[in-house]
């Protein structure tokens, strides 16, 4: 396969393809023993995960429990992903928590039900968004868009949980608010459940730093709760009493701990349709089916990177399967449910095969709760709250600040422009934004406004050869238009990418591109790029924004 140099500067070591298993009971037989284990090795860290975003997002702390087991025991037999692990994510909890207090105008159970409702009308809309091949979403959003929003949400659960984890209890506000109060919770903090906060914050950073092999095998939220369960048992959580410290007096009791029902199911809550299709609720609607559309296709793609048997999923049915798991989530009173990054990277990572691991891991959770519910009413607040600052600071991570820095001083003001806005308004208005912001950059670096979303394309065949020559602008906006016509040249042909007569070319285009070498070159088709030699990279990344050296300023 002939290979441009760009691409050459871009691949990374491949990994040595491993034989897939058989197929039907064969394929069971063979694998089913790796997909229990990793289900329950995923099990223990999903366990904590789902109280912790539920009470972050104003739901019963059961409710994202409920999602983890539709996602596993009734999404997994809809064609979800194979290696990928359904449920609740860190990542819809501003849009849950805003649909709580938005719709309850002041009562949370009333707001909870109204919240169900826009789940399950935007699962229905998942549905219809993959019967109509509307995977491609994924293709479709700016990468430092998609970066600037999740470290805006980052930065919210931050402001709102960190207060729990000071064990300072009914701080509320808009997010820079909730920042802003911080240095006044440090003042007036608990120190028990500071201890419990600070040490959770510890193990969590600090575990995946051992030099030791076997504490690798270890899942450190499991950590976390042990280690919490026991301090808060030192410390007498379960009855309410006052300690003093340095002449303070202070209060702890069961108010620090999870609350759960009697049973799974009295858990179950009906939605309530009455103000389902007011302007509110369809805000919600449609950030609950366009934002969690987008980051579960986005995980789907990224656990598609880790298989080791380098399979590409169905994107489509994917998301028929989160989809109709929505549904079944909001009918029942659960939190809704994506392809959820972490715990699939470690689903891959234990060695899981099939969909049988997320079907386990659905499995255990819906065991343990029904059997042990008493245990979970042990694991103190402080301790979820300190998993959830520590997903916060992944997401908003310096890293990813540096990350979009080396792309292109372009994309760190988009990245800007989606964080900030995102943090001044909504999810919905901080996207608009960075797409916005990075379309008026486009437009300054030559791109003509009538190839906003349609790209000039000539078709060209030579032979075996297929040429796309793109003129004008191949940007993020009308990338599907061009991906479109690469799936329609013949598997038997080799294609070329002529961006000769490009202005300009956006990073997420060249992002694609890469992504899709990869991927035809794992099926053993030739896709090259050229006509890139007369373009100027924004910035020495090899994945940079591309402008007309001519046409630089």
């Amino acid at each position: 396969m002939q290979i441009s140099p760009w691409h050459e500067r871009c691949s990374a070591p491949r990994r040595m393809h491993t034989r897939a298993p058989a197929e039907g009971l064969a394929g069971l037989r063979e694998t089913w023993r790796a997909d229990v284990v990793s289900g329950f090795l995923v099990f223990l860290i999903a366990l904590p995960l789902c109280l912790g975003i539920s009470m972050a997002s104003g739901f019963p702390p059961v409710a994202g429990i409920l999602t983890a087991i539709v996602g596993g025991v009734v999404a997994t037999f809809f064609g979800s992903a194979p290696l990928t692990i359904k449920g609740p994510a860190a990542g819809l909890i501003v849009i849950a928590l805003g649909a709580v207090q938005d719709l309850g105008g002041g009562d949370p159970i009333l707001g909870y039900r109204r919240a169900l409702a826009t789940i399950v009308i935007a699962g229905v809309i998942q549905v219809v968004f993959s019967l109509v091949r509307a995977g491609a979403l994924g293709d479709l959003f700016p990468s430092s868009v998609v970066h600037g929003m999740l470290a805006a949400i980052g930065v919210i659960i931050i402001a709102k949980q960190v207060h729990v984890m000071l064990g300072v209890p009914g701080v509320s506000g808009e997010p820079l608010e909730l920042l802003a109060r911080i240095p006044a919770s440090i003042a007036s903090m608990n120190p028990e459940i500071v201890v419990i906060g600070t040490l959770s914050l510890i193990v969590l950073f600090g575990m995946p730093m051992l030099p030791w092999s076997w504490t690798k095998k270890i899942p450190p939220p499991l950590v976390v709760v042990v280690l919490a369960m026991s301090l808060a048992s030192y410390f007498d959580l379960g009855h309410e009493h006052h300690y003093h410290v340095a002449s303070h007096d202070y209060v702890v009791g069961p108010s620090f701990l999870v609350r759960l029902p009697g049973s799974l199911l009295s858990a179950i809550t009906l939605p309530d349709f009455s103000s389902a299709f007011d302007a509110t609720s369809i805000r919600y609607v449609v950030m609950f089916a366009l934002v969690g559309s987008i980051e579960s296709l986005l995980s789907a793609k990224a656990v598609d990177s880790l298989d080791p048997l380098k399979r590409r999923s169905d994107l489509d049915r994917d998301l028929l399967a989160t989809g109709i798991g929505n549904v079944i989530a909001g009918m029942i009173g659960g939190l809704p449910m994506i392809s959820e990054i972490v715990r699939s990277s470690a689903n891959v990572n234990n060695g899981a095969r099939t969909r049988l691991a997320n079907f386990s891991h659905g499995v255990f959770l819906l065991l343990f709760v029904s059997v042990a519910p008493w245990l979970l009413q042990r694991i103190p607040l402080a301790a979820l709250a300190a998993m959830l600052v520590y997903t916060g600071l992944r997401l908003a991570s310096p890293q990813e600040l540096a990350r979009t820095w080396r792309i292109g001083r372009e994309q760190m003001v988009i990245f800007g422009a989606t964080l900030l806005v995102t943090l001044a308004t909504d999810l919905l208005v901080g996207v608009l934004a960075g797409i916005l912001v990075k379309t008026a950059l486009h437009w300054r670096n030559g791109m003509p406004l009538r190839n906003v979303l349609r790209p000039h394309v000539e078709v060209i065949e030579d032979g075996e050869v297929t040429t796309l020559r793109i003129a004008q602008a191949a940007v993020f906006s009308n990338f599907l238009t061009i991906k479109r016509h690469l799936a329609q040249v013949p598997a038997q042909r080799s294609v070329v990418i002529d961006l000769s007569g490009t202005h300009i070319v956006d990073h997420t285009v060249m992002e694609r591109l890469h992504e899709l070498m990869d991927e035809w070159n794992l099926v053993g088709r030739q896709l090259e790029v050229i006509g890139l030699d007369a373009h100027r990279g924004l910035s020495e990344h090899p994945l940079a924004a591309r402008k007309k050296a001519l046409e630089v300023a």
